[in-house]
């Protein structure tokens, strides 16, 4: 009879079909209390009078005399349909649910099954797991506040439709009906069932109470503890009732409340179950139903035996265990949070030194999980609903991250030395279990066949097991050894069977331990979701932030930060198929997993920052500008002259920060290195893991953030200031740099990263014009200020460009200086500036300058296009002087020219300077090359030369036709016509000591020489030729000013003249002979005596 009930199977299928219901039941009540899930058409206000009219007529809906309430049913009907199929599906599954569920507690009545917890533990298991899931879906189900509208919505829109009710819907709104009171309605079903329920429910007297034990009784058993008996190290945990050592407390308590809830009549007859039933409402306030929907249990408890007779005495037990709970319950659950921490960390520590120990001692694993689990879990319930108490911060756990933490740490040993736990119980379900199985057998006086058969075959498959299967790496599948189990346990419960269960304790026990070795063999994950799984703190997001933010605060504590992104590994756990909707919602769990990493990473990188900035500060202290103070200090204090005054603050000198005369002396560079090195331990323990099918790598999410900050950071160390337009040196701009790469190579010693590529990629970001994120970068705030800054005051001569020093200076003139243009000019600053911006940013600045230079060109082409009749006449008639006086007259625009040639001068000569920086050793050689080319060699030579140059940085111009070649010859003979005009500037005298004009006209010979050498190179034309052309109208322009010595013009022609030399001396193409042929040699050289004769030496 028994094997004709397929009890074990039903219980099987029924736990899984009603464990998706109650997940789907929990989904449609979250959709519809959410505005982004609860379909559109119910939040229509048109809607409301047909859902208002529903909800008052239902189940008895009149379809055909309501139209005017249900007319916007009628015209979205197919919509309604459609929307609302799922829902109404959900609501049958819960109807079908509940009839499977009453045939089979009638069934297991009628066979009147035997149920023990520490005998038939997988029959009794599934049988309680049945009935409390069966009361969850019914509260849940009452829970909905719109479950009417959603079915009686669908009803009405089906028979529009089809012009039929659905078939089903009497039956399910007579069950809505019945539920509107899910306690009573349940209580009513469950009387003819309180013995088996109750029979069942007592069987956890030998197990709750030892699980229940308070934490003093731990520490004196020292529980968990593989030092508290070292001879028996070796010895395999066992024991009688293996299951429940890692049974959660969580289950146990929900089925004795929402047991003795359904069959309450017990509590009043039955002492033990009166004091079991006290001891689970003692254990706390809250309940869970499923995922984050809870009971609150004496609540809920004490409402529904008010409205009976005869339970006062239960009423006022609910109320003392309330009291005992608020009072005690926050600090007990506190200190076996506290004692698991160090129980489950030296469990760890001991296992992950001696991995062999997992084969005899991995039951220790599971309850120590198992244990750790409930707390957690018990921790989030009742952190979301804090009671009032005197004592909250028991509800409160800063090291919550360690216990987390060392439950991870265990599950990775289990999966790392799986081989070993395989090795250990492959041998010893084939040499022990399968012998102690067959011995137990044969010592039975009664075995019917069918029996006879399932435990022979448990015998036979474990006796066929050997070593060379784990060793081969064969899978294991006892998946159908242990539903044979449970069919044996079904057959031999039943009241009339032959081979009674209960008369055969020791095959219970060695079967159950048999179970539990398989299950090692097979199905750890599953051992594992059982006893391990916190997919809680999914549901409870709050609480779960709340736990990290504590966590991360607690120095102690950031070191197992990173148990909280790994606990988002556990939530796709949770999921079940009959709800594939909830999967995207729980997935959203992903971003919480990232905002802990983030979080994590942010930290370090503030750390890391942090260190680098006081290294660089360190750093600065040793630069050369500071030697001077330094310098001062020790020639006042050998000339013994007057000490610092009392309030003044002596400086100290590098490194007196690191002279220690006490060790104990905590500084805040040992704080931050220590903080430093528990992030950074985090980062070490996991180098990546899966989260809902996405591999997350937690070392990236540390140098993506560096990259960021280091970006941000470098170009906060420029100090650029848009209004003032002040900047950092190069030089210390360089030198902070260096100091923070060092420092940032010096992670690698706490965290394998790739700390090498990090600095490149960053270094490499900041020579572009913006960064990866869309930012300014050194480039572009050096070449606006060089730009903006030093170039614009050397084009009006408040900056001066000395060649003899080779910088640019400041006039010592009466003015407010900003800067000092030679602190950000000289050679080791723009050493320093070609090695911060490197070839692209040289590159970047380069084109921003030859913009410039060419807006320039192009209004010089304007110039000369406005005075181009009196220019080819001058070019035609340069050597007849008075000629020329008239046609001199008719020109304009002489100083804007040699203005503009002077601005274009002072770029090229800022940009030869960086350029000679940039790359010395290839700009030397093609220079030699340059210089030795033949004056007579064909105009293809001169371009490769040229096009090497170009290359290499040189300046190149791009622009070639006949009246482009017209335009350059005209402009040559523009400036050489107006040299004569810079005589009346008196700025415009030599100055020996910078080697240029006070005025920068000296750049003019930069300005002639590489932009008549760019513009006929393009344009295929003899360069030397149109030189020596330029040479003879100067000359010639020049000569004039001698004529008179008495005129105006006459002032600074020495000067002037001195231009012609630096001309042909910065050329390639003219040569001293051909000035000698045009220019006498002995003006140059009075110019040249006039000119030093009023340079004032100095001596310092």
């Amino acid at each position: 009879m028994a094997y004709q009930h397929k009890l074990a199977e039903k219980l099987t299928i029924l736990n899984d079909r009603g464990r998706g219901v109650l997940i789907r039941m929990n989904y449609i009540k979250k959709a519809c209390s959410d505005s982004k899930l609860r379909p559109s058409f119910l939040m229509d206000k048109a809607m409301e009078s047909a859902m208002k009219y529903i909800n008052k007529k239902f189940p008895s809906i009149d379809f055909r005399g309501s139209s005017q309430h249900l007319s916007n049913i009628q015209k979205q009907k197919t919509i309604v349909l459609e929307g609302l199929s799922s829902y109404y599906e959900s609501f049958l599954d819960v109807m079908e649910f509940r009839d499977h569920v009453y045939e089979l507690l009638n069934t297991i009545d009628a066979c009147q099954c035997f149920f023990n917890i520490t005998v038939n533990f997988d029959f009794t298991k599934s049988f309680l797991d049945l009935i409390v899931t069966y009361a969850s879906v019914i509260i849940m189900l009452s829970r909905i506040d719109d479950k009417k509208v959603l079915v009686g919505m669908y009803n009405c829109a089906h028979e529009m439709s089809n012009g039929n009710s659905e078939p089903s819907y009497p039956r399910l709104g007579q069950m809505f009906l019945e539920y509107e009171q899910p306690l009573k309605k349940l209580t009513e079903e469950f009387g003819p069932h309180t013995k088996v329920v109750t029979e069942a429910l007592l069987s956890l007297q030998m197990v709750y109470p030892r699980r229940n034990l308070p934490v003093e009784q731990w520490r004196s058993a020292q529980l968990l503890s593989l030092l508290s008996a070292p001879a028996a190290m070796l010895s395999p945990a066992c024991c009688d009732t293996m299951a429940c050592e890692y049974l959660s407390m969580d289950v146990m308590e929900r089925w004795i409340i929402l047991g003795f809830l359904l069959c309450h009549s017990s509590l009043n007859t039955n002492a033990a179950s009166q004091e079991l039933w006290k001891m689970a409402l003692r254990s706390g306030l809250y309940l869970t139903l499923i995922r984050d929907e809870v009971i609150n249990i004496h609540k809920f408890s004490e409402d529904y035996f008010d409205g009976l007779k005869g339970y006062s005495k239960r009423v006022a037990d609910i109320k003392e265990c309330r009291e005992h709970v608020v009072t005690n319950c926050g600090a007990i659950h506190r200190e076996k949070r506290h004692f698991l921490r160090n129980a489950v960390k030296e469990l760890y520590k001991i296992l992950e030194d001696e991995p062999g120990l997992l084969g005899p001692k991995a039951l220790f694993v599971f309850m120590a999980l198992s244990f750790s689990r409930d707390e957690i879990g018990w921790l989030v319930r009742h952190s979301e609903n804090v009671p009032k108490t005197k004592t909250p911060e028991d509800y409160v756990d800063s090291q919550i991250a360690e216990l987390l933490f060392y439950m991870q740490r265990l599950r990775t040993l289990l999966a790392k030395h799986n081989s070993v736990i395989q090795r250990y119980h492959v041998m010893y379900l084939a040499q022990f279990d399968s012998l102690v199985i067959n011995d137990t057998i044969q010592s039975m006086y009664v075995c019917p066949e069918e029996e006879s058969v399932l435990m022979s075959s448990f015998i036979s498959i474990l006796s066929a097991l050997s070593l060379k299967q784990v060793e081969n790496g064969e899978e294991f599948d006892f998946k159908a050894l242990r539903l044979d189990w449970l069919r044996l346990q079904a057959y031999t419960s039943v009241s009339k069977a032959a081979l009674a269960l209960k008369e055969y304790p020791d095959l219970a026990k060695i079967m159950n331990m048999t179970q539990f070795h398989t299950r090692l063999m097979d199905d750890i994950d599953g051992l594992l979701v059982e006893a391990a799984d916190i997919s809680i703190l999914c549901y409870y997001p709050r609480v779960f932030e709340k736990m990290f933010t504590q966590g991360s605060e607690d120095v102690a504590m950031q070191r197992y930060l990173m148990a909280f992104p790994m606990a988002c590994t556990h939530f796709n756990q949770s999921c079940h198929d009959m709800c594939p909707e909830e999967v995207s919602t729980t997935a959203i769990c992903l971003k919480l997993c990232v905002t802990f990493l983030e979080e994590i990473a942010r930290q370090t990188c503030t750390v890391v920052l942090e260190i680098c900035a006081e290294q660089c500060n360190l750093n600065d202290q040793l630069l050369a500008k500071h030697c001077a103070d330094t310098i001062s200090r020790a020639r006042n204090k050998k000339q013994k002259k007057q000490m610092p005054k009392k309030g003044e603050v002596q400086k100290e000198k590098p490194g007196t920060e690191s002279q220690r005369k006490d060790r104990a002396i905590v500084t805040n560079m040992d704080r931050m290195h220590l903080t430093l090195s528990e992030l950074c331990t985090a980062f070490s323990h996991y180098p990546d893991f899966t989260v809902f099918n996405h591999i997350v790598v937690p070392a990236e999410f540390l140098l993506s953030q560096l990259e960021t900050r280091l970006t941000k950071t470098i170009v906060r160390m420029a100090n650029y200031n848009q209004t003032t337009h002040e900047i950092s040196r190069p030089s210390d701009l360089l030198a902070g740099i260096r100091a923070y790469t060092a420092s940032l190579h010096s992670l690698s010693c706490y965290i394998n990263i790739d700390m090498t590529r990090l600095v490149k990629c960053v270094l490499l970001q900041q020579t572009q014009p913006l960064d990866s994120q869309g930012g300014q970068t050194i480039t572009t705030l050096y070449t606006n200020w060089y730009l903006e800054g030093l170039l614009r005051q050397a084009s009006n001569a408040v900056i001066i460009h000395c060649p003899t020093m080779h910088c640019f200076m400041n006039q010592t003139i009466e003015n407010e200086r900003t800067f000092h243009a030679e602190e950000f000019s000289d050679i080791v600053e723009m050493q320093a500036l070609a090695e911060l911006l490197g070839p692209y940013g040289l590159k970047f600045l380069s084109e921003n300058l030859m913009w410039h230079i060419t807006s320039q060109v192009a209004e010089l082409k304007k110039l000369v296009i406005e005075n181009m009749d009196t220019l080819v006449q001058m070019r035609a008639k340069f050597d007849k002087p008075e000629t020329m006086a008239n046609l001199q007259k008719k020109l304009t625009g002489c100083e804007n020219v040699l203005k503009r040639m002077t601005i274009i001068g002072v770029i090229l000569s800022f940009r030869a300077m960086i350029m000679q920086r940039h790359c010395p050793f290839l700009m030397g050689p093609i220079e030699c090359l340059r210089d030795f080319l033949p004056p007579d060699s064909d105009v293809k030579m001169t371009l490769s030369v040229y096009e090497l140059a170009s290359a290499s940085g040189k300046f190149h111009h791009n622009s070639s036709s006949e009246e482009e070649y017209k335009l350059t010859c005209l402009l040559l003979v523009y400036i050489a016509v107006s040299l004569p005009v810079l005589s009346l500037d008196s700025n415009s005298f030599y100055r020996r000591e910078y080697g240029g004009h006070q005025n920068n006209i000296h750049c003019l010979t930069t300005a002639v020489n590489q932009l008549s050498a760019a513009m006929f190179t393009v344009q295929r034309k003899n360069i030397e030729q149109h030189l020596k052309e330029f040479l003879l109208v100067a000359s010639s322009t020049l000569l004039q000013l001698g004529q008179n010595s008495e005129r105006l013009e006459a002032k600074n022609r020495e000067s002037i003249y001195l231009l012609l030399h630096l001309i042909v001396e910065e050329s390639p193409f003219l040569s001293q002979d051909m000035l000698e042929s045009c220019f006498p040699y002995v003006l140059l050289r009075n110019s040249y005596r006039e000119v030093y004769k009023t340079f004032i030496h100095t001596l310092g």
